[in-house]
C-alpha cells in the first residue's frame, strides 16, 4: 500500500506533466481518501499512503501553477462500490451514524466532481484536497 499508492501517483503525475508543461495547460486530479485527512483505526498504512498523495498534490501544484496547470486531489469517503455494498448491515449502520448526510456517496457524484475539476470552471483552484464524504470528516 505504501509503495503502490504514493509511488504510482508520483510516477503517473510526472509522466502526465511532460505534455502538460509543453502545452502550458493541464489538469492533474489525484485520488486520495478522507482517511488521508482524518486517519482511521486499523488503517495506518492506507492513511499514510493517502496523506502522502495529499502532500504530493500540494507540492506539485506549487511547482507548476505558473504554467497553466492545476493539481488537485479528490478525497472520497464511503462510496457505493462493491466493497461498501458487501458490508454487513451492522457495520453499515455504524458507519452511517458518522456521516452527516446519513448515506453513502455514489460513484457518479465523484465523477461529476472530477469533471468540474478538469474543466475551465476550476481554473483558479489548485493544490486543494476536496473531500466528497457526506460530512464524514466535519469534526
Amino acid at each position: 500500500v505504501l509503495n503502490v499508492h504514493p509511488r504510482g501517483t508520483f510516477l503517473c503525475t510526472r509522466l502526465a506533466l511532460r505534455s502538460m508543461l509543453k502545452n502550458r495547460w493541464g489538469r492533474v486530479i489525484n485520488i486520495g481518501s478522507v482517511v488521508g485527512i482524518a486517519g482511521n483505526v486499523g488503517q495506518s498504512n492506507y492513511s499514510a499512503a493517502k496523506a502522502a498523495i495529499i502532500g504530493l498534490t500540494k507540492t506539485v501544484a506549487k511547482e507548476v501553477a505558473t504554467r497553466g496547470i492545476t493539481v488537485n486531489c479528490i478525497a472520497p469517503g464511503f462510496i457505493t462500490t462493491d466493497i461498501v455494498k458487501n458490508l454487513t448491515p451492522k457495520i453499515t449502520k455504524t458507519i452511517l451514524q458518522h456521516v452527516a448526510m446519513g448515506r453513502f456517496g455514489e460513484p457518479e457524484e465523484v465523477a461529476k466532481l472530477a469533471g468540474f475539476i478538469a474543466s475551465d470552471q476550476s481554473a483558479y483552484i489548485t493544490g486543494q484536497t476536496i473531500a466528497i464524504d457526506g460530512g464524514l470528516v466535519l469534526g
